[in-house]
C-alpha cells in the first residue's frame, strides 16, 4: 500500500512538474499527428482557459528533430524574452502540413490543457503559410483568427475562409514563393463572395524572409487575440497595420538586446507605427513551390471582380493560352506566381486578367 501511494504521489508530481514547464516537447505522443513543442505562460494553471496559438514552421525546419523549430517564430521569439500570455503548439511537419494530422495534435491538447476553444488560432509561413490556409479552411468554424504569411494555399475549396478573420501578407521582392500564390488564394475568396473578413496586404519591396519579423511584433499576437468566436458576426479588426515600415529588423534586434515585450492575451493594443525604416536582412528559410522572381503587384488594391480565369486542357501551353486570352507569358508568369518553366496540368485554372 505505501509502495502504491508513493508511487501515485510521484507521479501527480510529475504531472504538475510538466505542466509547470514553459517549454516542453512531445514525440510521438499523438497517433497518426506530429511531434511537437507547447509552451504555457507564466502562470498558467488548470483552472483558467488560455487562448491557444498554432504556429506552423517553413520547409527550413522540416524532419524529425524539435530543436529546429525553435531555429525563428514565436518558440524562438520566446527564448529571446517575449511573453505570450497562451499556450503556443509548434508542431514539426517532416515534409508538408495535413490539416487533420495537425487538428489531432490540437485535440490532444486540448483534452490535457486548459484552452479557451472560443480563442485557437494560427499562423504560418512560407509552407506554413500554405499549412495555415488549408487547416483554416478545413476547420474555420474552431480557428478564431489566422495569419498567413508569404504562402499559398492547396485546399481544393477555399470558400470557408470566408468565414474566418484572416491575415494574408506577401512580399512583392519574395522570389521563393510568388506573390502570385497568395493573390490566388485571394481571388478564390472573392469568387466566393463576400471577403469582408479579410485583409490582403502586399509589402512593398520585402523579400520571402523578411516576413519573419511579424513573428517578433506584439502587433502580430494582439490581432489574432482581438478576434473570439464569440464575436457577433465575426467580424475583422483592421485596427493593427504590419508595414515594410514596422515590420523590420529592429524589432528583432529589441528582443535580442533584452527588452521585453509582453502580448497581454486580454488586452489587446493597437499598433503604432514607427518611421520608415527598410527591412534590413532575411532568414533563410524556403519552400520548394513554384517560384516567379518577376511578380511584382501594387500596393494599393486591386480590383479583383475583374479578374478572369481560364482552365487548362490538353495541349494549352502558356503561349496558347496568352494568345488565346489576348495577353502575354510575362502577365500570365506575374498573375499566377509561375515562371516559364511551369508544367501545367490540365483542370488547372490560370488567372489570365
Amino acid at each position: 500500500m505505501t509502495k502504491k501511494i508513493l508511487f501515485l504521489a510521484l507521479f501527480v508530481l510529475a504531472s504538475v512538474a510538466i505542466k509547470a514547464q514553459h517549454l516542453y516537447p512531445f514525440r510521438g505522443a499523438v497517433e497518426n499527428g506530429y511531434s511537437f513543442w507547447l509552451y504555457t505562460p507564466n502562470g498558467y494553471t488548470d483552472t483558467v482557459a488560455k487562448p491557444l496559438v498554432i504556429f506552423l514552421h517553413g520547409r527550413s525546419l522540416c524532419g524529425n528533430n524539435l530543436e529546429r523549430v525553435r531555429r525563428y517564430g514565436p518558440l524562438n521569439a520566446l527564448d529571446m524574452g517575449m511573453h505570450i500570455d497562451a499556450v503556443v503548439l509548434a508542431p514539426q511537419s517532416p515534409g508538408a502540413w495535413k490539416p487533420d494530422k495537425v487538428w489531432r495534435v490540437v485535440d490532444w491538447v486540448e483534452q490535457r490543457y486548459a484552452i479557451d476553444t472560443n480563442r485557437i488560432y494560427v499562423l504560418g509561413m512560407s509552407l506554413g503559410g500554405y499549412g495555415t490556409i488549408d487547416l483554416t479552411a478545413a476547420f474555420p468554424s474552431k480557428i478564431a483568427a489566422a495569419m498567413a504569411l508569404c504562402g499559398g494555399g492547396t485546399s481544393r475549396d477555399l470558400c470557408p475562409l470566408n468565414g474566418v478573420p484572416l491575415w494574408i501578407l506577401h512580399g512583392t521582392a519574395d522570389r521563393a514563393v510568388g506573390i502570385g500564390q497568395s493573390q490566388r488564394v485571394v481571388d478564390a475568396m472573392n469568387n466566393c463572395g463576400d471577403t469582408n473578413r479579410l485583409i490582403w496586404t502586399r509589402l512593398q519591396g520585402m523579400n520571402h524572409g523578411q516576413l519573419v519579423y511579424a513573428f517578433y511584433m506584439h502587433e502580430t499576437y494582439d490581432w489574432l487575440f482581438s478576434h473570439s468566436l464569440t464575436d457577433k458576426g465575426r467580424p475583422v479588426n483592421r485596427k493593427f497595420k504590419l508595414t515594410p515600415s514596422n515590420m523590420n529588423r529592429s524589432v528583432y534586434r529589441s528582443i535580442r538586446e533584452g527588452n521585453k515585450i509582453i502580448v497581454h492575451s486580454s488586452a489587446p493594443k493597437v499598433a503604432l507605427l514607427d518611421k520608415e525604416a527598410r527591412p534590413e536582412v532575411a532568414s533563410n528559410d524556403t519552400s520548394v513551390v513554384e517560384e516567379n522572381p518577376t511578380a511584382t503587384v501594387a500596393t494599393n488594391k486591386t480590383s479583383t471582380a475583374s479578374s478572369k480565369y481560364y482552365t487548362v486542357k490538353k495541349g494549352d501551353n502558356l503561349g496558347s493560352i496568352a494568345r488565346k486570352n489576348h495577353t502575354t507569358v510575362k502577365k500570365l508568369c506575374q498573375l499566377n506566381g509561375i515562371n516559364t518553366n511551369t508544367t501545367l496540368k490540365i483542370g488547372r485554372k490560370l488567372r489570365v486578367k
